[in-house]
């Protein structure tokens, strides 16, 4: 840790007790009356509830906190979440949530989420499509541990449930302007009111805009931005509410976000010790053609090729909720929902400027969902028993296209580092081996349908005792159709597999997986097409005994079946020996069996809720234990991506919130520590995937202890303004942020703090904030990943590929006004 963050730190607890030390001053010698926690309610089991009552681990994040400490989508909610943790990688559209180090890495769209994402109601089909402006909020809960019963597959892990504001029969309107270094400019407003006794709407817009975090060293070209990791979007939410009575509403929602930014540049955070590499890299663009020596945190990326992004997300949904008096008030609810989720990608794929490997921004690199759900659910309560129905059904289709390009440097490249052997290959053959420009194209197109049946209901023995139990049945199918074609036709490979030399010493083909040794230049894969399909049935529940000792004290004992759906890996694959000529025996062959085997997860929790001094300090406390069989991994070999799948994966830990309203009224505090022990207890067949030199057998991204904690002080002054501070902190504990373990691609522990102090009017009518996020500019990576044909990642004894880095935010700062209408 280098000189200027501790000095920083310093000066940030030295802010907070600036803050604290108002409120001692002003406290008067007469007894003041206690404030106390107005019940928080949440739906962690569809139905309204105290947090206090419900047997889950849920942090619950009001609207107040989450402005004030600059949430404005899932992936700040790191700041306010222990055992939380959100990474974008090659662009951000693939960004992966992960609770108590389990997750799903988001590279591949054949794999489905460990955590789910709900908004309103609405299942979001992966993370990256759930990764967006939230709008105006109502509150969000991150609900930890298996939540199958109600929430359906792929919450193997927990979900972040999203609620948003509802329309008001009171007009109301908002408006926000923000400006910030890196040139950001970011606008927001909104308005909501009747147009009639029995119809409300709500309209939110905005627009968010600013320079990239990284600068870009672009080469001979083509790029011309000479900035990465920007931002530009503009997004527009609006809302109908109908109540033509009492006992019905009727929601209707619909969005849209269009996304046009340049993402993600990598910069080099370790150089491989072959120095051959380096040295050809240098030879073919240049001293300037990558870091030497590495220095990541100077934000400069290498790249020559576009990585231009573009997302369009649109949807709408209509929510009803019709109270059946001949129930006995039984509330009938029903969500249809519609999405439109696409991508369009450009890339890189080698981050230096030597034209190697790239994908263009034209479509052809990319995903598309298309999805439709409907939920039915009949909910109803009597003395001693809380019951609940429903019905679930889904149908998703995926398109998605994978482009990669050679670049016209790729084949003076793998000549070189074979130090001219491919100069054995007859003169009129060699420019048809590794034509610049040719590419790869694959599409795949999967169709998905998902139906269940689910109850879950909860019996109160006595006023202390309640027996929770659900169930759930999940049927899925998955049509996939796969189609692969070369536009350089595999020439190079197959020339190599021709010639006698090679023929007699194939291994001496290829170096670094440049040759044969990669799918995308292999023949077999020439206008390759076919389908496959998957169906599974599962059951999964849960079982929850909660009792009430008195009205301040309640424990549960929890057990839960979770899981989550298998699918197909959307890569190319192959068995046999791929040094050897397709045909003969043993040799290389299309994999056309891709699918890899659902995966679940048995939980066990025994947890404790409490309030404290008169209702003004809520203290919850859990400990877990996860037992996931065949965990779901994919790991990117600086070659491709392998999903595979590990026979045992467990989790078990402790998990600390807290909400406190101190005895001095200005100042309170929300906060929690998890402690996590994520372990791999099986590799199966998996083993030779990780590195032998790895640390321990800890699972990537799963750190063993994480904390937050957020302080809000908030005082008049005089008589007509309002001053608000808040500073919000988390600690992660260190954590590996490679699948395969490479013990190079470690995050050292870090603490990152975000702070906001505001002045305004009394009634909130107006106010201005002056905010910092990451205040003390900690220096952190996202993810490190083994550079594409740049060493070897498989090297016995240690790695010796090139790594680079998806990089953290660095410190940003800024002014927001706020209006009220």
């Amino acid at each position: 840790m280098n000189d200027r963050s501790v000095l920083l730190r310093r000066a940030v607890v030295g802010a907070l007790a600036l803050a604290v030390l108002p409120a001692f001053g002003q406290q008067s010698s007469e007894p003041q009356e206690t404030r106390t926690i107005d019940t928080i309610i949440v739906t962690a089991q569809k139905r309204e509830q105290s947090l206090q009552d419900v047997p889950i681990v849920v942090t619950a994040v009001s609207e107040q906190l989450l402005q004030d400490t600059g949430v404005k989508d899932i992936k700040d909610l790191t700041i306010l979440t222990p055992g939380l943790l959100v990474t974008s990688t090659s662009n951000e559209s693939v960004t992966t949530a992960r609770i108590r180090g389990i997750g799903t890495v988001g590279d591949n769209a054949g794999l489905e989420s460990s955590v789910g994402v709900v908004i309103d109601g609405v299942y979001r089909p992966r993370n990256g499509v759930g990764f967006g402006d939230l709008g105006e909020l109502e509150r969000i809960e991150i609900l930890k541990g298996p939540q199958g019963t109600l929430f359906g597959k792929n919450t193997s892990a927990g979900v972040i449930n999203v609620v948003t504001k509802r329309p008001s029969f009171d007009f109301g309107a908002n408006v926000e302007v923000t400006a910030g270094d890196y040139g950001a400019m970011e606008g927001a407003a909104s308005v909501t009111g009747p147009f009639s006794e029995s119809v409300a709407g709500r309209l939110y817009v905005a627009s968010r805009e600013r320079d990239g975090y990284l600068d870009v060293v672009r080469g001979a070209g083509p790029r011309t931005e000479d900035e990465d990791v920007d931002r530009k979007f503009k997004t527009a939410r609006g809302q109908l509410l109908f109540k033509p009575s009492d006992s019905l509403d009727i929601r209707l929602t619909a969005d849209y976000t269009d996304r046009d930014e340049n993402c993600c540049a990598a910069p080099q955070a370790v150089l491989t010790p072959t120095t051959g590499v380096l040295a050809v890299l240098t030879a073919l663009g240049g001293a300037n053609s990558f870091r030497n020596p590495a220095d990541p945190f100077d934000r400069v990326a290498y790249s020559n090729r576009s990585t231009k992004q573009e997302v369009e997300d649109k949807g709408a949904s209509a929510e009803i909720n019709w109270d059946l008096a001949g129930l006995s008030g039984a509330t009938l609810t029903s969500i249809t929902a519609w999405r439109n989720w696409e991508t369009s990608n450009g890339q890189d794929a080698d981050f230096t400027t030597v034209d190697i490997l790239y994908r263009a921004p034209n479509g052809d690199f990319g995903n598309e969902f298309k999805q439709l759900t409907q939920e039915f659910r009949l909910a109803g309560e009597s003395e001693k028993l809380s019951w609940l129905v429903g019905l679930f059904y889904a149908k998703e289709d995926l398109d998605s296209r994978d482009q990669l390009i050679l670049g016209t440097q790729f084949q003076q490249y793998f000549n070189a580092l074979l130090g001219g052997a491919l100069n054995l290959i007859p003169a009129q053959l060699q420019p048809l081996l590794y034509p610049g420009n040719g590419a790869t194209r694959d599409v795949y197109k999967q169709e998905s349908k998902n139906w269940a049946l689910f109850t879950n209901n909860s019996i109160r023995f006595t006023d202390a005792l309640e027996l929770t139990l659900g169930l759930r049945y999940t049927d899925e199918s998955k049509d996939l159709d796969s189609s692969y074609s070369n536009g350089h036709g595999g020439v190079g490979c197959a020339t190599l597999r021709a010639i006698p030399q090679f023929v007699a010493s194939p291994s001496a083909a290829t170096i670094f997986g440049i040759g044969c040794s990669v799918t995308y230049a292999d023949p077999i894969f020439n206008n390759v097409a076919f389908s496959q399909s998957l169906d599974e049935e599962e059951w999964s529940g849960t079982a929850k005994l909660a009792y009430r000792f008195n009205d301040d004290v309640m424990s549960y004992l929890s057990y839960a079946k979770g899981y989550k759906g298998g699918g197909f890996n959307l890569y190319r694959e192959r068995t046999g020996n791929f040094l050897l000529s397709a045909g003969v025996a043993g040799g290389p062959v299309v994999d056309r069996d891709t699918h890899f085997n659902k995966e679940t997860v048995d939980s066990y929790e025994l947890g404790v809720k409490t309030q404290w001094a008169d209702n003004s300090l809520l203290l919850n406390g859990a400990v877990f234990y996860q037992d996931y069989t065949d965990f779901q991994l994919n790991t990117f070999t600086g070659l491709q991506f392998v999903v595979t799948s590990l026979p045992q994966v467990v989790s078990k830990g402790v998990d600390l919130d807290f909400v406190w309203f101190t005895p001095f009224e200005a100042l309170s505090f929300q906060g929690g520590i998890t402690y996590a022990d994520t372990t791999i207890e099986d590799f199966g067949t998996a083993g030779g995937l990780f590195r032998p030199e790895r640390k321990d057998d800890t699972l990537s991204f799963a750190p063993e202890y994480s904390a937050s904690l957020s302080a809000t002080y908030e005082q008049p002054v005089g008589s007509s303004l309002l001053f608000r501070g808040n500073i919000g902190a988390r600690y992660t504990s260190e954590y590996n942020t490679g699948s395969n373990l490479d013990p190079r691609k470690m995050q050292d522990a870090m603490t990152l703090v975000n702070a906001r102090i505001g002045l305004g009017a009394d009634d909130e009518k107006w106010m201005v904030e002056l905010w910092a996020l990451n205040v003390t500019d900690e220096d952190y990576y996202q993810v490190l990943f083994d550079a594409t044909l740049q060493g070897s990642s498989t090297a016995p004894g240690a790695s010796q590929s090139t790594l680079n880095g998806f990089l953290g935010a660095p410190r940003t700062y800024g002014v927001t006004a706020r209006f009220k209408f």
